[in-house]
């Protein structure tokens, strides 16, 4: 559908850009700071490992401060679990808790609307020796170090986020890491998803209690949504692409909204013998948590056929799956440009996921993620000429744009990243920020912020509540 005019985004929409913890504080082990399954895991030959990372933790005052020069009004970050609670439970590190407010603080001093995630990428690696996610008790110990984080910054912060990209933790945890499998895994496909049971469960609980103590804040998931499109039109690749979706995005989103399982995954789990067990009380804590909005990451979309015996399958990275045994093969979409990483760029896609995504759910969308990752050349004379990132967000913000006229209520717009950080798989070679930092993969050098030709960019759309995207 085309548009003779276009609706306006909304005078109070939430222009900013995200991060997370683990990739961009360092301070890794500092502050009474305890280690996460991140700071314990082995890095990917060639990339740096997360001690240090952007040194978001002693530059703070100062990005917070390039981010209001750009103009934004919200902030998307994460809290890192083991800065608060060293040991993922017990007692609090207070330091902890005092730099994450000295962070609000100042991004309130700005006028910046700070958007907590709760949850990114890094459990505790206590919870992690206890069985992490597959430990029924890891339901309580996410409302526990919730309630404290409610309690600590509940009156300052308005927005917040339970469990970054759930679905990709479940998806491909072996490939980023996160998967942690007792030793008497006999079936991974239930063990995978009964963790994925037990986080539906704490975040569910999490909601519920966020309303109870923060009456007048806003909570919500954060997904990876990529819409699936079929190869063809073939009747079996249409049959596939919808048990794609089903299997990547709406089983996160329907448990989510309607506190329910997706038929079509649940059906698929009891032919793997892999249904996940209901403690008592599970049914009625995923019908209690009624998130208020959903957090979106979107990077791009995929394609599939139908599965054939002879294919191969299986995840092969964060954004790419040849597919699922008797459910669907991926495959490469011939209509899309690839990033320098090889991750395929679809802003049309943008739009229809938004609008697929609205359809389904009828809540207002924030996105928490958005970008491309490139490598980036700091000139001699200071410059960062990222004219490729400008291209790629101006023609996402475009479609946003059009799905806010198609009807579909945003809220915000928080690309992935606010300043150059550790990508998960490929280190600090692969950039993403509107900020330069000045390290490479293992030479620290003087970590000095250069604004980029985008952050220019950038502080024009913010300026203009995105009428002026030109480049």
């Amino acid at each position: 559908m085309n548009h003779r005019s276009m609706t306006a985004f909304p005078n109070d929409f939430l222009w900013g850009a995200s991060t997370s913890a683990y990739q961009v504080e360092g301070a890794s082990m500092q502050y009474g700071k305890g280690p996460s399954c991140q700071d314990v895991k082995c890095v990917p030959d060639g990339t740096s490992d997360l001690t240090v990372c952007s040194d978001h933790y002693h530059h703070m005052k100062e990005d917070i401060a390039l981010m209001a020069e750009m103009g934004f009004k919200a902030y998307r970050f994460s809290i890192a679990w083991t800065r608060i609670l060293p040991e993922g439970e017990g007692t609090v590190n207070q330091q902890g808790i005092e730099f994450y407010s000295n962070l609000i603080n100042e991004c309130i001093r700005h006028d910046i609307e700070p958007i907590i995630t709760m949850f990114h990428f890094d459990m505790p690696a206590a919870l992690d020796q206890r069985g992490s996610w597959s430990n029924p008790d890891s339901v309580q110990w996410f409302v526990e170090y919730a309630k404290i984080l409610f309690s600590a910054f509940g009156n300052r912060v308005h927005y917040w986020l339970t469990i970054n990209e759930q679905n990709i933790l479940t998806l491909v945890g072996p490939v980023i890491g996160t998967l942690k499998l007792p030793e008497s895994c006999e079936n991974m496909t239930r063990e995978i998803y009964q963790q994925n049971h037990h986080m539906l469960i704490a975040q569910a609980k999490a909601m519920v209690l966020c309303h109870e103590m923060l009456p007048d804040a806003k909570i919500g998931p954060a997904p990876n949504i990529s819409l699936i499109y079929p190869q063809t039109c073939d009747p079996r690749d249409v049959c596939a692409a919808q048990n794609a979706n089903a299997l990547r995005n709406w089983l996160y989103l329907d448990a989510y909204v309607y506190g329910e399982y997706n038929h079509i995954v649940w059906s698929w789990l009891k032919d793997q013998n892999a249904e996940p067990i209901f403690a008592p009380g599970d049914k009625e804590a995923l019908r209690n948590a009624h998130p208020d909005y959903l957090g979106i990451n979107y990077y791009n979309t995929a394609a599939c056929r139908k599965y054939n015996d002879s294919d191969e399958i299986g995840a092969v990275s964060q954004q790419e799956n040849k597919g699922v045994k008797n459910l669907y093969t991926g495959v490469v979409n011939p209509f899309l440009e690839k990033t320098e990483f090889g991750w395929e760029i679809d802003p049309e896609g943008f739009r229809n996921t938004i609008r697929e995504i609205y359809s389904r759910y009828h809540l207002p969308i924030l996105i928490t993620e958005n970008g491309l990752g490139a490598y980036d050349e700091l000139t001699k004379d200071g410059k960062v000429h990222d004219i490729y990132r400008i291209q790629y967000l101006e023609k996402h913000i475009h479609q946003m744009q059009l799905a806010i006229h198609d009807g579909c209520m945003m809220i915000g717009y928080c690309p992935w990243s606010a300043l150059d950080l550790i990508s998960t798989h490929e280190g600090m070679k692969k950039r993403y920020g509107f900020i330069y930092v000045n390290r490479s993969e293992y030479d620290l050098k003087d970590l000095k912020r250069y604004k980029k030709d985008s952050f220019y960019w950038y502080q024009k759309v913010i300026a203009s509540n995105g009428n002026d995207l030109s480049l």
